[in-house]
């Protein structure tokens, strides 16, 4: 399965490459992600919970960083293994770029399943697989936006307009 995506974040890209670096705010970005623990230098070890069409499984598996050109991209690589359910494996080039003061974020990738999630097709699998990752960028992208955004995002009760009910 090959994938590939672009993603923009209003924030600088040295923002964006710490939070891509930071284990916890990965743990909290990962659809499913029960468990991310490890460092940059030695690799991360990760237990995901992810459902794909009826198939639902747990992968614990182990992700490593290589070609690490700070800030500016990396490729990561994975496997994981999810009991009867299968394994997956694969690997990403990520890289990221400044445009107008906030930074595209692209992945070209690739990734391989067997046993029983190999069998649901491949498009059930690639569609899947892009959900997640637009839920991760998208989980992304609000962690990486500035706090005086997301204060203007949010509204508070006091600034709601009241509701007004008439009868007649």
């Amino acid at each position: 399965m090959d994938l590939k995506g672009e993603y923009r974040i209003a924030a600088p890209r040295e923002h964006v490459w710490a939070l891509i670096n930071d284990p916890q705010a990965l743990r909290e970005c990962i659809p499913g992600c029960n468990s991310l623990e490890g460092s940059l230098e030695d690799g991360f070890t990760a237990r995901v919970t992810t459902k794909i069409g009826p198939v639902k499984a747990t992968f614990e598996g182990e992700v490593t960083l290589s070609n690490v050109v700070a800030p500016e991209s990396y490729t990561i690589s994975g496997a994981g293994k999810g009991g009867i359910a299968g394994f997956a494996k694969g690997g990403a080039d990520v890289n990221l770029a400044d445009v107008d003061g906030e930074t595209v974020l692209t992945y070209v990738a690739k990734a391989q399943v067997g046993g029983k999630l190999a069998q649901l097709g491949s498009r059930l699998i690639d569609s899947t697989a892009k959900k997640l990752a637009d839920e991760f960028f998208a989980s992304l992208a609000a962690r990486a936006a500035p706090a005086d955004a997301v204060a203007a995002a949010i509204e508070t009760p006091a600034e709601r307009p009241k509701a007004r009910w008439f009868s007649r």
